[in-house]
């Protein structure tokens, strides 16, 4: 799961969908040794480390030109060949996000962030095909940073990419069926709650659809979330008002159970256990979209 770079005029950038099960699969078939070259290369850069572990109060880059490796008390993040002021940066906001994630869902792994050298690697490392337009993704276990749009999201953007996908890893949502609104719904929920930005202004592309008449009038579907689709930016948006939407209503102790329940017994019978139904939580999200944004 992951985050797209966005205009320049919105500070966190907009979210496009990250490899999936489905999304993995179609990237095996389109380049029949990605999942190869990314179980080679993973260990390999993993190893390295291994060796080079090092305080995040005096990172060190390993001989030769190997990795760079900062440690903190819940978080590990590995450089090899990246840029070492972006590594140190992203080494201070692991902790934070991690932290952040608990507070939310009560719990959190150990972050592993690698930020590999390259476009390229990332996609390889990630099992993903292509990564154009994504600042990084979240697979079972780990948050793959792709360095060269990263590097060109503002700190507020950089701080919403790691908390969103650091709940993905959190949640498991890499293996999840649940319905992709609440998947990413609830990661952007994370990722903006502490972020201090206005919806109109998280949400900017969906506020200039509302502000012309535009009322979004179904929740979002996985087929919406495909890469290239031309509102990756406003489905992100309306699955995390959808998410802000339940939270304001019955509290954020509720959403996670609500998220929590959906995983084991579907979004029907967690709803119900709010009393709502799709249909019904589909009606006050409209209403509550268009409320927030025009």
């Amino acid at each position: 799961m992951s985050l797209r770079i966005a205009p320049a005029a919105r500070c966190p950038g907009a979210p496009v969908p990250g490899p999936d099960a489905a999304h993995r699969a179609a990237a095996s078939r389109a380049h029949p040794r990605s999942h190869l070259t990314r179980r080679l290369a993973l260990p390999a850069l993993l190893a390295l480390a291994c060796g080079a572990v090092l305080s995040a109060a005096a990172p060190e880059r390993g001989p030769a030109g190997g990795p760079e490796v900062i440690r903190g008390e819940d978080f590990l993040v590995v450089g090899y060949g990246a840029d070492s002021a972006l590594v140190r940066d992203i080494a201070t906001r692991v902790g934070p996000a991690t932290r952040q994630v608990t507070e939310v869902w009560g719990s959190a792994r150990p972050a592993v962030v690698l930020v590999p050298s390259s476009e390229r690697m990332a996609g390889l490392i990630a099992g993903a095909a292509v990564l154009d337009g994504l600042a990084a993704v979240a697979t079972v276990d780990r948050v793959v940073v792709n360095p060269r749009l990263f590097a060109r999201l503002t700190a507020t953007g950089r701080d919403v990419v790691l908390a969103h996908e650091l709940t993905h890893v959190a949640t498991g949502a890499a293996v999840s069926g649940m319905p992709i609104w609440l998947v990413e719904g609830f990661a952007d929920y994370v990722g903006y709650r502490d972020a201090g930005l206005p919806a109109w202004e998280a949400a900017a592309e969906l506020a200039q659809e509302v502000r012309e008449g535009a009322v979004p009038y179904r929740l979002p579907e996985r087929a919406d979330f495909r890469p290239g689709a031309p509102r990756l930016a406003q489905v992100y948006a309306e699955s995390w008002l959808a998410c802000a939407l339940l939270a304001a209503r019955f509290g954020e102790d509720a959403l996670v159970r609500l998220y929590r329940d959906a995983e084991r017994r579907g979004i029907d019978a967690a709803l119900s256990k709010l009393g709502m139904t799709v249909t019904g939580l589909t009606a006050e999200w409209r209403v509550y979209v268009r409320d927030t944004l025009a």
